[in-house]
């Protein structure tokens, strides 16, 4: 009876330190697996240092206004994306609003550096050599932009395609910098106040 009891805690006791050791391996793979997604995730949400937030105002040949905008030009909206740093809740006054198709596009800068993923966004009439109909995602093209450093004759690939309202505006970012001019919204990215 007595190496019964025995034979009992000594398995109780070798089944506690088991799971107790599980559980540490667990704890421990399930960070490995976190640092694995953070490695080969999507660093959308990048520093645009080298982002030209304003510009002059001119719009790519052939591109139209929309003909009737959710956001009229002179209007108000808040902007509900982060494609840089204080973008994210300012208020935006719309400058222009032109129907088109835009693009997601990833490319490495002419300037050399790291490549830059999922830039949004990228319209149509900002594309050289391409005919009037939109292009499918995994396309190849050259950039005809310059809203960041080395992005100009870039070649790229296009990960999205949207048809929308784009929108041009001017705001005033929670850090303080005024953007006019800015290229590119979406529709989607902006809402009433």
């Amino acid at each position: 009876m007595k190496n019964k009891i025995m034979l009992g805690t000594s398995f109780l006791l070798a089944l506690t330190i088991l799971t107790a050791c599980g559980d540490t391996s667990n704890s421990d793979s399930e960070g490995s697996t976190q640092k694995e997604e953070s490695e080969t995730m999507d660093h959308s949400a990048m520093d645009h240092g080298n982002m030209n937030h304003s510009s002059n105002g001119e719009v790519p040949e052939g591109l139209k206004a929309a003909e009737n905008p959710k956001f009229e030009v002179g209007s108000h909206a808040i902007i509900k994306t982060d494609h840089m740093e204080g973008m994210n809740g300012s208020e935006a006054t719309i400058v222009g609003a032109y129907d088109t198709t835009v693009y997601t596009v990833t490319y490495t800068p002419t300037t050399g550096g790291e490549q830059v993923k999922n830039h949004k966004w990228v319209i149509h009439e900002e594309l050289e050599g391409v005919d009037t109909e939109p292009l499918e995602p995994g396309a190849e093209v050259t950039l005809n932009a310059d809203h960041m450093e080395g992005m100009k004759g870039a070649t790229a690939t296009v990960d999205s395609v949207e048809n929308t309202t784009v929108y041009m505006v001017d705001y005033t970012s929670s850090t303080g910098e005024k953007v006019t001019n800015h290229k590119w919204v979406t529709e989607n990215e902006l809402s009433n106040k």
